[in-house]
């Protein structure tokens, strides 16, 4: 059954001429490429991860990622595309998916975003710019110069000059932000409450669905421990242990990744092989507990829980209500 239901925001922004989009999210270990795969055979889709590790190339075990032979022939996009000591940031997968999604859908094919990481969703989805991308070193300094010189109340009220509404919701003695909130104008000739925003402002991007899926919190836990063992078993360590022959470094934001940076420290002699599983089994849960906290917030989202559906009614229903949003049908 469905166990939630969004508010009307997904039939009220449907536009004839925007490109349909489905999205299956979740917390890790719920089913979501699985969904995907089976919605993408039925309805003929082609699937985008929407997950920020599986990008990086020779990093299969600890990012979940489907095998070939689970792929059944559905086009996988934005996986293995970089090498792990490349950059990549969600301005990239943004860009990426922009480009991909019309060209999916010139194809005669519905693409289905399948996400983790709340944030590359949401900037597919919503009219992010990226103030973010605009820094400049010797500005920052400029400005870290100044606050130190005339001190934090007058640097708070000369960005309340600039952008009031940012002053209005920085502290005071938020230095960090007060700084980073003139920095952006400074760059951009924008305000940061401007970049913040646009999304209430403006049309919709595209014609979406969106399904999420959830299920009793401690059968999620009891699956997130047992995929953790099973990464285990299939050859985490020896996957992270080559990595770093390679070259890659520990403190990169690849090796960052949950079971990579509970793995090296094992590699390393700081503890052993049972103490790295169960500090990869805890901190998964918890980057699964701020997943649903993220996605919670979402009210144009249409809740399915997996543990009460089975796998057949869930595939039924999430099909029946892809193809009443985006088809009428």
């Amino acid at each position: 059954m469905v166990t939630g239901k969004g508010s009307d925001h997904l039939v009220g922004d449907r536009e004839a001429d925007l490109h349909p989009l489905v999205l299956i999210i979740g917390p890790t270990a719920v089913g979501k490429s699985g969904l995907a795969i089976e919605l993408a055979e039925r309805i003929g889709g082609e699937i985008i991860s929407g997950d920020s590790m599986q990008v990086y190339r020779a990093m299969d075990i600890g990012t979940a990622k489907v095998s070939l032979e689970e792929r059944r022939g559905i086009p996988h996009h934005l996986i293995d595309i970089i090498n792990p000591d490349e950059p990549y940031s969600v301005a990239d997968f943004q860009k990426q998916c922009t480009e991909l999604i019309p060209a999916i859908v010139a194809r005669g094919n519905f693409p289905i975003l399948v996400g983790g990481t709340g944030l590359y969703v949401r900037s597919v989805i919503a009219h992010y710019e990226f103030a973010e991308e605009a820094k400049d070193i010797e500005l920052r300094a400029r400005l870290e110069k100044e606050a130190d010189e005339i001190g934090l109340e007058e640097i708070h009220k000369k960005l309340a000059q600039v952008d009031a509404e940012s002053a209005l919701r920085i502290h005071i003695n938020d230095r960090k932000r007060i700084i980073r909130a003139l920095e952006v104008f400074y760059l951009t000739g924008k305000k940061q409450s401007e970049f913040h925003y646009a999304a209430s402002i403006k049309k919709p991007k595209y014609n979406f669905v969106a399904l999420g899926l959830t299920m009793e919190r401690s059968l999620l836990y009891r699956r997130i421990d047992l995929r953790a063992q099973n990464m285990i078993e299939s050859g985490l360590v020896d996957e992270v242990k080559g990595l770093l022959a390679k070259g890659y470094q520990s403190d990169l934001p690849s090796m960052q990744g949950l079971g990579y940076r509970q793995i090296t420290p094992y590699l390393n002699g700081d503890y052993d092989l049972s103490q790295a599983l169960y500090l990869l089994q805890r901190d998964t849960r918890r980057y699964a507990k701020r997943q649903l906290t993220w996605f919670r917030r979402e009210s144009s989202i249409e809740w399915f829980a997996v543990d009460q559906l089975g796998e057949g009614r869930l595939i039924e229903e999430s099909e029946r209500t892809i193809r009443r949003a985006l088809t009428g049908l």
